[in-house]
């Protein structure tokens, strides 16, 4: 499935519209205004909320839960490494996600069993921050959504100079 996914501009606080390539509204992304950390809910197009983002403080590097039905479904975290920045989708069981690339140029890949099951691209010379976001059928996409608005706010605070 194909996906644009839009940070929306002029916005005191984090939201995002995500549509599908017949520019179908799929799901949006609103944060929270005021709260410790980036807090944000993911509504599908009906406007029923489907997850929770929760960023967690005190931690060394960038860590981020994701919420379904109320309960932790997964962390992405930023892993250390010297000279390139990867991250990692921990979802229950062994298939956990692995995301590598270019995240100064908003060009990276997830990998699942070693194997390429999603792209994202940051789309030039746009007004807002518009991504390509490419998912091979049958994999979580809600999550992996979910992982590339938390890479955007990770790469937003490294660019402000609040980490690395």
């Amino acid at each position: 499935m194909k996906y644009a996914m839009k940070d929306k501009v002029f916005s005191l606080i984090d939201n995002y519209e995500i549509k599908t390539e017949e520019e179908k509204l799929a799901y949006t992304v609103k944060g929270k205004f005021f709260s410790f950390g980036n807090k944000l809910d993911v509504y599908d197009a009906k406007g029923k909320e489907i997850a929770f983002i929760e960023q967690k403080m005190l931690s060394m590097m960038p860590r981020y839960r994701l919420y379904k039905g109320g309960l932790m479904f997964a962390e992405i975290q930023q892993k250390f490494a010297w000279f390139k920045k990867n991250f990692i989708l921990d979802v229950p069981g062994p298939n956990d996600y692995t995301i590598k690339g270019d995240f100064w140029g908003h060009n990276y890949k997830f990998y699942r069993s070693g194997k390429v099951v999603a792209r994202v691209k940051k789309k030039m010379f746009s007004w807002a921050g518009t991504y390509g976001v490419d998912i091979i059928d049958g994999e979580d996409d809600v999550s992996i959504l979910s992982t590339a608005i938390i890479i955007d706010l990770v790469s937003q605070n490294n660019n402000s100079g609040s980490f690395d």
